[in-house]
């Protein structure tokens, strides 16, 4: 016979461990299974070597961003494999030279109808309003439609690699890729996607409350046409499928998006890839934080310092909230810019590097890079040796516990041994190769080739990181190495371009124009 006394002290002791496991410690760590932390890809549109407080510009605030190298590591040396936004995007997304799979050039933007008809019927006369458009020469007889640009559908993505792993995975911004059948965020591994298909769309569409926002036109830039377009077809924003109006400051609706993946996911192992467009053209930026940069007379400067600035409290959302939830101390941080800055917008130029955003200078392919992961990294360290985003695929694997696939070469390498130890180099060479603008990297040697502009320079980077001293005709033995050695890359690990390049792009470095193909 069970006696009352007992049975209510059965019950006193149930309730009892039901409220300690329901309140828990008021900081208690999410536990995750082993090897699996989340991983969060905050990947910068065009942000230039020196447009970072962390990286010398004293002009500028990034508190937020710069914390990552403070808590982790910040790279000094970091390159991308193209200095155009696409096909850099392409390599860091599957760890491998877009050069391996065709993806060479830009994919062929859809934009909408009515602004295409009406540069095609006024383009002459526009090119007298609009001194840009004569530093673009389109290739006229190109037809476009022949091709499907973009990703190669038979290329792993890294949240495809992750998403095999139960991983919760979501893309928000910019995407650029390719938008052909089969080659949209939903259909490359990613579960949710906020995003725009294109190389650029307007943080603020119309109608744009100019008490609140100023736009800052670039009439000698060749992208300023397509910068201010509508948005429609590539500029246009979706969530999965379905297009949606954005109504707010994209930069910080992409952060706001962020935030929302995280909270929804945050008891289990995520992927979030951050795509910002900033501080891509069009310059647009929120009136307060233009009067934030109060030191800069250079109305063009102080929009884009304001949009980076902008970017920095964006960041700031996204690591606040891992705190918050905490979870930050198992989160991996990468952030990463996919090119140098753009020059030829006047706002930057980053220095001592020489050139920028569509050459092959160093200015075009050395980025700010930082990881932050505290599990792996503790001292703060800064690391000066050459390393490349193809890293970030097999650096993210090995932090996720994933093997790579065995059925292709993967170019990147995992990082954490070498920060741990910093011990030998990640990479004997670098190459690079978009059409007929071409370099490789090898020690201190840097070999740069313009095709078209029958140009070929060494440098000693050891001594001359700005490019300023050519020293071909003194070394002539290492010159003729560095050539071979680049055509033994191109003509054995190399394919074909999938397709043509639609414009070349004219632009000047250090008073004297080159040649890149888009």
């Amino acid at each position: 016979m069970e006696m009352p006394g007992l049975r209510l002290n059965m019950m006193a002791l149930l309730l009892g461990a039901l409220l300690i496991i329901s309140a828990g410690p008021a900081n208690q760590q999410i536990k995750r299974p082993v090897g699996q932390p989340n991983i969060i890809l905050i990947v910068a549109d065009d942000l230039g070597y020196s447009d970072l407080h962390a990286y010398g510009n004293l002009a500028i605030h990034t508190p937020n961003i710069d914390s990552l190298g403070i808590a982790g590591v910040r790279f000094t040396h970091a390159y991308v494999t193209s200095p155009i936004c696409s096909p850099s995007r392409m390599g860091m997304m599957t760890g491998r030279y877009q050069n391996r799979f065709g993806s060479e050039y830009m994919p062929y933007d859809k934009f909408d109808p009515a602004f295409l008809k009406n540069l095609h019927k006024h383009y002459f006369s526009l090119r007298k309003q609009v001194p840009g458009l004569k530093t673009l020469k389109p290739h006229l007889g190109l037809k476009e439609s022949k091709y499907n640009t973009g990703l190669d559908l038979h290329e792993i993505t890294l949240a495809e690699l992750l998403k095999k792993q139960n991983y919760v995975t979501g893309l928000v911004g910019k995407w650029n890729m390719g938008d052909d059948d089969g080659n949209h965020p939903y259909e490359r591994g990613f579960d949710y996607s906020y995003y725009f298909d294109g190389a650029l769309t307007r943080y603020v569409d119309d109608p744009v409350d100019t008490s609140r926002y100023i736009s800052k036109h670039l009439p000698w830039s060749f992208s300023e046409l397509p910068a201010w377009t509508p948005r429609a077809g590539a500029t246009a924003i979706r969530e999965g499928k379905d297009m949606v109006k954005d109504t707010g400051y994209l930069t910080f609706s992409i952060a706001e998006k962020g935030v929302a993946f995280i909270e929804k996911n945050k008891d289990n192992p995520f992927f979030l890839t951050l795509t910002f467009n900033a501080p891509h053209d069009p310059f647009q930026v929120p009136r307060n934080y233009f009067d934030r940069i109060q030191h800069v007379d250079d109305t063009v400067k102080r929009v884009y310092y304001g949009m980076i600035e902008a970017l920095d409290d964006a960041v700031g959302k996204i690591v606040e909230k891992l705190r918050k939830l905490h979870i930050d101390d198992q989160t991996l941080i990468i952030f990463i810019s996919d090119n140098g800055g753009a020059t030829y917008t006047r706002a930057t130029d980053n220095a001592p590097l020489r050139g920028g955003k569509c050459t092959h200078f160093e200015g075009g392919l050395m980025v700010p890079f930082f990881i932050k992961f505290r599990s792996l990294i503790r001292d703060a360290p800064v690391y000066d040796k050459p390393v490349s985003s193809l890293d970030i695929f097999a650096t993210v694997a090995a932090i996720a516990n994933v093997s790579l696939p065995t059925d292709r070469v993967y170019d990147g390498t995992n990082l954490i041994p070498f920060l741990k130890d910093n011990n030998g180099y990640p990479h004997d060479v670098f190459y690079w190769r978009s059409g007929y603008s071409k370099a490789i990297c090898k020690a201190n040697w840097k070999l740069y080739i313009n095709e078209k502009n029958k140009k070929k320079f060494l440098f000693d980077l050891s001594k001359d990181i700005g490019e300023k001293n050519d020293l071909s005709s003194s070394y002539p033995d290492e010159v003729n190495e560095l050539t071979h050695e680049l055509e033994n890359w191109e003509s054995t690990q190399t394919v074909k371009p999938s397709w043509p390049s639609a414009a070349d792009f004219l632009i000047e470095v250090d008073g004297e124009t080159y040649y890149f193909p888009s």
